[in-house]
């Protein structure tokens, strides 16, 4: 079930709150562009920004909308244990097929304070459970040791990983259980993940790139090496370009270009600076996604 391309999804918003007839008009292109999965309210998905209400009410949107055409894995971490559970018991009760658990951010745990944090989660929720791991934006690297512990406990199913180490992904891949599902987190090393084993990838690009994604990965399980590569080399341009800023200042604004949603990001973020529209632009020119 949670193999394969997925998009981190936006939240289109209007008048400064989440607009439900975009995120479900984009829930329907996604499918129809071959996309494997859809995981609402992570780091695209301005999940630090929204109200609990808000949180709830766009995971919800999203599975309704799906209808179970796709998996769907909703973000439900946060840097409080206690929200994070809260968060979790929500999805499952609205129908998520499993959930997105990032490490704490601004705490700065220790391994084994994240080892506990995870294992309550997992305790307190019988969901499928995948651990995120993002240094880069939590201040803090969940180490193979850890995650080898943790992909023990029943319910912890996989990692979406965007550490930006490949050497730590396969301690990573060492420590764990065999069935530990690795999905990539970094759209640059989307075919690399999956050549040292990784089963598919959470992606920021395949909100504007839904079919050349799912294409790149059609194309790797189905043993045509060629084209996997080809793929990866041609979308290279757009996935530097959607990290032109914060992530997802860039992706929400190609997706404004391309008709789905309004520019309107919520603060502390803000629309990508005029300077840096052209290069975004062009890269989607070049891949025939804006004419």
């Amino acid at each position: 079930m949670f193999v394969g391309m997925m998009t981190a999804l936006i939240t289109p918003m209007k008048d400064k709150h989440p607009e439900e007839p975009a995120l479900r008009r984009l829930v329907d292109w996604q499918i129809g562009q071959g996309i494997q999965g859809l995981v609402p309210c992570g780091t695209t998905g301005e999940s630090a920004t929204l109200s609990y209400s808000e949180h709830e009410r766009v995971v919800e949107v999203v599975i309704e909308q799906a209808a179970g055409r796709v998996p769907v894995i909703a973000g439900t971490g946060s840097n409080s244990t206690w929200e994070t559970i809260e968060l979790t018991r929500h999805a499952a009760q609205a129908g998520a097929d499993a959930a997105l658990l990032i490490t704490p951010y601004y705490n700065r745990p220790s391994q084994e304070g994240l080892y506990q944090h995870f294992v309550e989660v997992a305790k307190a929720v019988d969901l499928p459970l995948f651990l995120y791991n993002v240094p880069s934006r939590t201040g803090v690297n969940l180490s193979p040791e850890t995650t080898g512990r943790l992909s023990q406990v029943d319910n912890i199913v996989g990692l979406k990983d965007a550490a930006g180490n490949l050497k730590q992904t396969l301690d990573t891949l060492e420590a764990c259980r065999d069935d530990f599902i690795l999905l990539s987190g970094d759209d640059f090393a989307n075919l690399s993940l999956l050549a040292i084993g990784g089963k598919g990838a959470i992606s920021v690009t395949a909100n504007a790139a839904p079919a050349l994604c799912a294409e790149l990965q059609n194309a790797w399980e189905s043993g045509d090496r060629d084209r996997a590569r080809q793929l990866q080399r041609r979308l290279h341009r757009l996935n530097h370009c959607m990290f032109l800023e914060t992530n997802p200042i860039p992706v929400k604004w190609a997706m404004h270009r391309l008709g789905f949603c309004g520019e309107e990001i919520r603060l502390p973020l803000t629309p990508l600076a005029e300077s840096l529209r052209p290069q975004l632009e062009q890269a989607l020119r070049e891949l025939g996604l804006l004419t």
